[in-house]
């Protein structure tokens, strides 16, 4: 049964507090094991990688980097699956074209100052294997990096090397994919990160993953650019008295199926509304192919808080910063401009999270566990680099001189002035 929580009990402030701090999961368990594997990758290269799919995997891929044929495998769908993917693909693409970023550059006296964006060369997005396929997800991830005009895309998944693949690699060619690296876990993101004798070293890595492949992103962070550390996924509904309780419960139950540890949260300011949600979660459970799953997620996460009022609706889902926000109120458009924290808003409640999913184009690849607080959605912007260029002219490092030698020689930095005043005192 989803737990309620009213603004007035004694244990709403702890409740909210634990909530701030859902991400702050421990990789410590992990990490030993983890580190082990990539510096046995960094050192022995495909050698460990192909040992390490055989002892977590059961199986030993070869080759390990694969080209694929995702045309057929498309072919091979059936139609309302090809359809729904080329669709998706279609606005994904259009909305990403939207983040292009052409860089600027302008002129200040006799200087002039911009700042050139490029592609990186290559990216690596992981796309999990374990309890299910998740083809909208390589879209979501690889279709920005296209746009971006990445060249070498590389999707790193354990093939199962049968039609259950068709998906997965329909989507990857459709998103402008160039290979598969047959592996995952934490030797998938070894290799994408440090190279090996048949992987090339990407520069960004990108995509969810278990804890094991989450810890592995954050040990390789900084030999390459990482989107962030994915935790469970998350939704919180903002309802009011106008929300309609089942499609409330639709909403939560849609987070809940993903896996056990999902988030299904509610803020509300009708106690009413929370109770006859908590019912009709339990209702619609009882239907459900993965309730198992999402029975198991509503109860160990599952969560409805009650606040007093329209104000402290905004304040809470603030300070709750979720990775999905949904908003069931009046004026809901209003509501969301007192949220700063929120990684996709689904405005109103003919607009279920599922759109964001699957097929309204935004990249579904969001910050969780708070970190929307300063994280974005993956986008264009994750796969280019930014290169200020400065060019003066002789005039105009004459004219600022004395300001560049005086600061120089405040910080005790005197060839850093000299190095201006042998350009400009002959």
């Amino acid at each position: 049964m989803l737990r309620i929580v009213e603004h007035t009990a004694t244990e709403f402030a702890t409740t909210l507090r634990a909530l701030e701090h859902r991400g702050e999961a421990d990789l410590s368990a992990v990490e030993p094991a983890v580190r082990a594997i990539l510096e046995d990758v960094r050192a022995r290269g495909d050698a460990a990688v192909l040992d390490a799919c055989e002892r977590f995997e059961r199986r030993r891929p070869a080759p390990l980097l694969k080209t694929f044929d995702g045309a057929a495998a498309l072919a091979r769908l059936a139609p309302a699956a090809r359809e729904a993917l080329e669709l998706a693909a279609a606005r994904i693409d259009t909305f990403h074209r939207h983040q292009l970023d052409r860089g600027f550059s302008y002129a200040d006296g006799g200087a002039t100052l911009g700042t050139r964006v490029r592609p990186v060369k290559r990216a690596g997005v992981y796309a999990p294997g374990g309890k299910a396929r998740y083809p909208s997800s390589v879209l979501m991830a690889a279709i920005p990096a296209r746009v971006a005009g990445v060249r070498d895309v590389v999707v790193a998944t354990p093939l199962a090397g049968d039609a259950t693949d068709d998906s997965l690699l329909a989507a990857a060619h459709l998103s402008g994919v160039t290979r598969i690296l047959d592996a995952g876990g934490a030797q998938a993101i070894g290799a994408l990160a440090y190279g090996t004798d048949s992987v090339a070293r990407v520069d960004v890595v990108v995509g969810p993953g278990n804890i094991y492949v989450a810890c592995a992103k954050r040990l390789v962070s900084g030999h390459v650019k990482i989107d962030g550390i994915a935790g469970p996924s998350e939704i919180l509904v903002v309802a009011d008295r106008t929300a309609d309780a089942r499609v409330v419960a639709a909403d939560l139950l849609s987070q809940a199926e993903h896996d056990e540890q999902a988030y299904p949260l509610l803020l509300t300011d009708d106690a009413a509304l929370a109770h006859a949600v908590a019912l009709e979660v339990e209702a619609q459970l009882a239907t459900l192919p993965r309730e198992a799953i999402a029975r198991a997620s509503i109860e160990r996460q599952g969560l409805a808080l009650i606040v007093a009022d329209r104000d402290s609706l905004a304040a809470v889902a603030d300070r709750i910063a979720a990775e999905h926000l949904a908003l069931h109120v009046a004026a809901p458009e209003a509501l969301l401009e007192r949220i700063d924290a929120a990684g996709a808003a689904f405005v109103g409640a003919s607009t279920p999270e599922a759109v964001g999913d699957y097929v309204a184009g935004p990249s579904h690849v969001l910050p969780t566990g708070g970190a929307v607080r300063f994280g974005a959605p993956l986008g264009v912007y994750d796969f280019v680099t930014r290169t200020s260029v400065v060019k003066y002219d002789p005039a105009t490092l004459v004219a600022q001189a004395d300001a560049i030698c005086a600061f120089a020689r405040l910080e005790g930095l005197e060839a850093h002035a000299r190095a201006v005043e042998v350009r400009t005192k002959r």
